[in-house]
Order: C-alpha cells, then structure tokens, then sequence
C-alpha cells in the first residue's frame, strides 16, 4: 500500500527518530506530503477520506515500517476524525491546513465549568502522542455548572470534549516508556483557560456534523480495530527480523509463527469488512458484528503478544541489544500493550 521507496526512507529514519525522541521532520515531511494525518478528513478538506477497513490496513503497514511512526500516525489520524463532530465553520478553517494535527487524551481528568458561550476549562492529561508536531489538543472533561457536576440522564458526571490551540497548553515532557519512544507522548496542562463553545463536541453517531460514513462507525471498535492493526504490523516486523537472526531448527518455528498471524489477520480482517459492509447497508452494524469486532481485535493482540514471545527468546543477545532494530521492534511491540484497550 506504500511505495518501497518511501518505506526504505522511513526505515531508514527510525533509529535517529528514536534517539531524538520524537519524529523528524524528514518524516514528518513524508507524513504530510502522503495526508496520513488526515487519512480519514474528507477530500474537501484535503484528506484521504479512507474507509474504516482502507485506514486500517494503512496504519498496519506504517506499524510495519516502524512501531512509532505506524502508532503516532494511527493515533493522531484517529483524533483528526474528530473533524465530522466538530461545528463546521471552525472545522472547515481548520483541516484546510495541510500539518493540522490533533491529539491528547481520552481520559476525563479536567474540569469544565460552563459559562456564557462557553467554558472555563482547568487539567492535565496524560499521554498525548505526537505532542511536538499537534498544532491542537483534544482533551475530555467533567462538566460543571453553578459548583455542582452536571450529571447525565443515567445519573453519571457529563462528559464533554473539547479541542484546545498548540499555543494554549503547556506540554509537560514526561513520556518515560522504554518503547515507542518517537511517540513524544508527552502530557499537557491548562489552568482557567476560556474555551469557546465552537471548540467543544461530542463523539457520538447522533453528533455528527458531515456526512461520511466514516463518521457514523463507532468510536470504540475504530479505536480497538485501530491498535490491534498496529500490533500486528509490529508482530510481523519483528517475525521478518527474526528470521536473520534464528538458528536451524527454530526457523520452522518462525514460519509456522508467521502462519498463526496470517490466519488471525484474515479472521480480524474479514469482521472489519463485515462492519463496515453492515454500516454501508442498514446504517448500523449489529451489536453481534460490533462485538466480533471487539473479541477478534483483541484475539489478534493476544495471539501477536504470544507468537512473538514464543520466538524472542532464541533471538540471543541480538534480541536483547537495545541497538539492534528487532530489540526496538519489541520494545515498541510492549510498550504498546500497555494501552487500556489492548488489556
């Protein structure tokens, strides 16, 4: 799905990415100039304007290529399909920029206090991958009115989601993982800063302000469907590596390894089509094709997690040299299954 020349231009730019901590700007140039930020931002706004199982198969192959570019395009990409919940005249302004970038936290650990036309909004958020190159950043919040917690109709503190300017927030440079280190996911900080009401949307089909299908997929098995890709791409990287570096008889091992994958893929693979097919042909997957979604995401991850441990140990000190490319591959393969989804 991506020229060979770009792959080796990103292969070959992922060990100085990781030492600097971030992503260069010879791949961000690329990230760009290709529009996988915007994979799923409608053409108009100059996007890709993917499907669900086109995005998904893209971000596999970036994952591929390295762990960090694939989860930083994949998150970030992910925010910015925030643009079909947004008010339009604010939207519209905002994705014509060829760099626009959002990303932050899905976690409400803000306060919102609503105000005349908008909010008066204070937090820290943990985790917002990409944060050198966002130019926005998306945060959730409680909401508050008049002291007291807004609660919804089932009794439960209101959520409410808002995008902030680059300029507005104070990065906290604190990402320590060992894995997935270009990912610069750094937390970020605001205190009493005044939102307007335009910077605030919710995520939920029955929001939606533009109307591509994509918009109208659910949130939650997009994002499993999402890093579950990802994983694999790392899994099968690493598979690739192994096979340089493995000793007779272990290399039958790496080939029925590479058979698992191939097998679970399809299976994840084929419940993203139906998904998509449904929602192409009733508006909606069923809850049953929503939950085949959800258990083979996290079947593929669970099965990635074990093949690869199954080879890792005949690696030798190749595996273990924090120098080498399959050391980063599987230090990024686990630094990402720590994301509560993946668990």
């Amino acid at each position: 799905m991506i020229a060979l020349e770009i792959v080796h231009q990103l292969s070959n730019l992922s060990a100085r990415a990781e030492a600097d901590g971030r992503l260069v700007q010879e791949q961000l140039d690329i990230i760009y100039d290709q529009r996988w930020f915007k994979l799923f931002v409608p053409r108009c706004y100059g996007g890709l304007e993917l499907t669900a199982p086109e995005g998904i198969r893209l971000e596999e192959e970036l994952a591929w290529i390295d762990g960090s570019l694939g989860w930083t395009v994949t998150l970030c990409a992910g925010a910015n399909l925030f643009v079909g919940y947004m008010q339009q005249p604010p939207a519209q302004t905002l994705f014509t920029d060829r760099t626009v970038c959002l990303g932050g936290s899905g976690h409400a650990s803000g306060i919102a206090v609503a105000e005349r036309n908008g909010y008066r909004v204070s937090g820290k958020w943990r985790y917002a991958t990409g944060a050198p190159h966002l130019t926005h950043f998306t945060a959730n919040c409680v909401l508050e009115r008049d002291g007291a917690v807004v609660l919804d109709e089932a009794g439960n503190p209101q959520i409410k989601s808002f995008f902030f300017a680059k300029d507005d927030v104070r990065i906290v440079e604190d990402w320590p993982a060992f894995g997935l280190k270009a990912t610069a996911s750094h937390s970020f900080e605001v205190s009493g800063l005044w939102v307007d009401e335009t910077h605030a949307f919710a995520i939920a089909p029955e929001q939606v302000t533009l109307n591509q299908l994509i918009y109208q997929y659910p949130f939650l098995q997009f994002a499993e469907a999402t890093l579950a890709a990802n994983t694999l791409g790392m899994s099968r990287h690493f598979v690739s590596c192994a096979k340089d570096v493995l000793k007779d008889p272990v290399v039958d091992l790496a080939k029925e390894v590479t058979e698992r994958l191939a097998n679970a893929s399809a299976s994840f693979y084929q419940a993203v089509d139906v998904s998509w097919d449904e929602l192409k042909e009733k508006g909606q997957p069923s809850s049953r094709t929503l939950q085949t979604v959800s258990d083979r995401s996290r079947a593929l991850v669970r099965l990635c997690h074990e093949q690869i441990m199954l080879l890792y140990p005949h690696t030798g000190l190749t595996g273990a040299d924090a120098s080498t490319e399959i050391n980063r591959i599987w230090r990024d393969l686990f630094t990402a299954s720590q994301h509560s989804l993946l668990r």
